[in-house]
């Protein structure tokens, strides 16, 4: 089984791509741009990775941003992740950044934008795999400084493909940025959003009701609201879970526990994804693993994860026809 997921055919809807920052590239662009950081080896960062929680995460998160400065950091960060991808057969991906993790700090939207644009273009040309860039708004700030990044997109408008929301769940409700992401679809741009993690099934009705959401980051909550979930199964919304980050986040005790497998045979179009993969241990194949040894599945129901991806993905129906295709192909002969 570990051979046949590790060649699957894989589409990943759900990585931040800040948080695939490992850190062996964190001390390579720390000297680069001289800047000084609070360990003293790899093994000091792995250690600072035993998280409590979401906002015990998310403080080392925004401290390891610190070393990207440069455009091309923002290639080189991308460009690893990318060959990550590469070596765990992600034919598609649809990654998330943080704009305003960075332009607090004085970094030029562009500056980051571009470096991660040029690391997707020669993705595509070099390496064959295709991408979608998503904007994220930090939802631990407030809507002010969502529209201020949303004017800032706006001459970068041709790279980035929808808007999300990410950071802080608890305190932070969707209804925060009702304004912001209805201005944002007005002007073309597809919506997603992060619900129903550590915050409640509410969050994640109100984020599709008030932010008119095509998908849900996350969203294992959803359980314990049954017409919710009765919903999400009829209307084919798309939950894209990432186990390995939510065992880490003590969102599940444990892969045993996690509910990823029960919403697969509930019908629900849900997906599996890293989130922040240096952080939380693992990449794509890895996901499938650790989900794979903790609920014996057959390999139709593993390649379903793959199947609903391609579905609930923002490309092109005749490229959805054509990953479909390779993905039965592969089912079929392996």
């Amino acid at each position: 089984m570990k051979k046949f997921i590790r060649c699957l055919p894989k589409v990943e809807l759900h990585v931040h791509i800040e948080g695939t920052l490992e850190p062996e590239l964190m001390f390579k662009l720390a000297k680069r741009n001289h800047i000084t950081l609070p360990f003293n080896s790899f093994a000091e960062v792995r250690e600072a990775y035993n998280f409590n929680n979401l906002q015990s995460f998310l403080d080392i998160y925004y401290q390891g941003a610190n070393v990207l400065i440069h455009e091309q950091d923002f290639f080189d960060l991308t460009w690893a992740y990318l060959q990550r991808c590469q070596a765990d057969n992600v034919l598609h991906t649809e990654l998330f950044f943080d704009p305003q993790t960075h332009t607090q700090r004085g970094i030029a939207f562009a500056t980051v934008v571009n470096g991660i644009d040029r690391a997707l273009k020669k993705g595509v040309t070099e390496l064959g795999i295709s991408s979608k860039l998503i904007l994220c708004f930090l939802r631990h700030l407030d809507e002010t400084a969502a529209f201020a990044t949303l004017a800032q997109a706006q001459t970068e408008k041709d790279k980035i493909f929808a808007i999300g929301l990410d950071s802080s769940e608890l305190g932070h409700p969707p209804e925060k940025f009702t304004g912001v992401f209805t201005e944002a679809i007005k002007q073309g741009f597809l919506t997603v959003a992060h619900a129903g993690e550590e915050g409640p099934a509410s969050n994640i009705s109100d984020a599709l009701d008030l932010l008119q959401i095509s998908r849900i980051d996350h969203g294992v909550r959803c359980t314990d609201d049954p017409a919710l979930l009765a919903k999400l199964v009829t209307q084919r919304i798309p939950l894209t879970v990432c186990p390995l980050s939510n065992i880490k986040l003590k969102v599940f005790a444990q892969m045993a526990d996690h509910n990823i497998v029960v919403l697969l045979r509930k019908g629900l179009c849900v997906t599996i994804n890293s989130d922040d993969p240096a952080y939380f241990g693992g990449y794509m194949s890895d996901n499938f693993l650790a989900v794979s040894e903790a609920h014996p599945m057959s390999k139709a129901e593993l390649t379903q994860f793959t199947f609903n991806a391609i579905e609930a993905s923002f490309i092109a129906d005749d490229e959805k026809m054509r990953l479909n295709r390779l993905t039965q192909q592969y089912l079929e002969h392996n």
